[in-house]
């Protein structure tokens, strides 16, 4: 368990999200396809397979998820290439060129993340997005941080939440992006978006802890 993040642990959260979001992508895929695209899951994949092939650990962590967020930009298709991309950057550039993120930098970071994602998606919590997760994962991160919780028990909060945040998605009815065409149809489903996002924070909280579960940490149906 580390108390802070480095270069090393920064890229191991890349890879790792990259591994997971890989092992998921025909489930990911599946939630697409009940209210959108239907390609969710794979190009996600796509964009985080090209993040990892481009990872430089001879950098500052915040330039380690600004040259992710960037090979996102370009390889994944979609509404999810932007947000992602611009979430990651935004992180990054918080950071600075410190070699060694606290809790509290990380705090930052994922809040950069999501007010980047809501400018640029233009969403708010319930409209059945990738923010309904990641809203109450920031949240719950900064309750943890102000009641003296370190960097591992900080992002186990905002994972748990994020999770929870997810599984909220399915009784809303979609206001934002392509599922919001379906109306009231689009009840009933978990947002892919939400489903991603959480398993990503999942992947940040496994790999601050040190601990080493397979891709079956992802949330269910």
């Amino acid at each position: 368990m580390s108390a802070t993040m480095d270069t090393a642990l920064t890229a191991a959260w890349i890879r790792r999200a990259a591994e997971w979001v890989t092992a998921d992508a025909a489930r990911l895929t599946r939630l697409d396809a009940a209210i959108g695209d239907g390609d969710h899951g794979h190009n996600l994949t796509r964009g985080l397979t090209a993040a990892v092939d481009g990872l430089q650990e001879d950098v500052p962590p915040g330039k380690v998820l600004i040259g992710a967020g960037r090979a996102i930009v370009s390889k994944t298709g979609g509404a999810s290439g932007p947000l992602y991309g611009t979430a990651l950057r935004r992180a990054g550039k918080s950071f600075g060129d410190a070699e060694e993120i606290d809790a509290a930098t990380l705090g930052t970071a994922l809040k950069a993340a999501l007010d980047g994602i809501v400018e640029l998606g233009q969403a708010a919590e319930g409209d059945k997005t990738m923010v309904d997760a990641l809203a109450p994962a920031v949240a719950a991160y900064q309750a943890t941080l102000a009641d003296g919780g370190d960097l591992a028990a900080c992002a186990r909060a905002a994972a748990d939440a994020a999770e929870k945040g997810a599984d909220a998605t399915v009784p809303m009815q979609a206001r934002k992006g392509r599922a919001s065409y379906l109306g009231a149809r689009s009840a009933g489903h978990l947002d892919p978006g939400a489903a991603s996002t959480a398993l990503i924070l999942r992947a940040l909280a496994d790999t601050v802890t040190g601990t080493l579960p397979g891709a079956e940490t992802a949330i269910e149906d």
